[in-house]
């Protein structure tokens, strides 16, 4: 799992960074399985929190629960090497 999980982690840290009007922060979970792309950031005079990717790391899933990226996830891990029948796209099966 350390070998999906550091590829997870580097994927994820593209996300992260300064932005037009804000930054995107990655954070994780005290037992580092559950993933957070928070952004924050002044649009039109307002101050805007919103964390548009979440992703868990359960065995060998990969589970992402919400992704509001122009570069898809999924995308992004599977260009990085990581087999799609390893990542479950939760937010698609909701209803």
């Amino acid at each position: 799992m350390d070998t999906l999980k550091s590829v997870l982690l580097t994927v994820l840290q593209g996300y992260a960074g300064k932005g037009l009007n804000g930054s995107s922060y990655l954070t994780t979970s005290e037992d580092g399985t559950v993933f957070a792309i928070v952004s924050v950031a002044q649009v039109r005079d307002k101050h805007v929190v919103d964390a548009g990717l979440v992703v868990r790391l359960v065995n060998e899933q990969i589970i992402i629960e919400t992704d509001v990226n122009d570069k898809p996830l999924v995308d992004a891990l599977v260009q990085a090497g990581v087999a799609r029948s390893q990542i479950v796209l939760a937010y698609t099966v909701r209803a």
